[in-house]
């Protein structure tokens, strides 16, 4: 179940990185609801993460951070 809560609150993520490209008005429901997930956990990795040449990584390194959970999570 944690590992299926991994792979959703992925796709979440990259739902995140695709509407900050297409910039949706941040009134529109789907863009507060995704914001409200995932600002929590990005601001928290973009506070110990400074922006590279104007690029926000804090999604790839909670990305990447997920993923590595899920695969100790699979050897458990």
């Amino acid at each position: 179940m944690l590992i299926a809560l991994i792979d959703v609150y992925s796709l979440i993520l990259f739902g995140s990185v695709i509407l900050s490209w297409v910039q949706l008005p941040p009134d529109n429901p789907v863009v507060r609801v995704i914001h409200q997930l995932t600002e929590p956990v990005l601001s928290r990795v973009r506070k110990i993460l400074p922006s590279a040449a104007g690029f926000d990584f804090s999604p790839m390194v909670v990305l990447v951070g997920l993923q590595l959970l899920k695969g100790l999570l699979v050897r458990l």
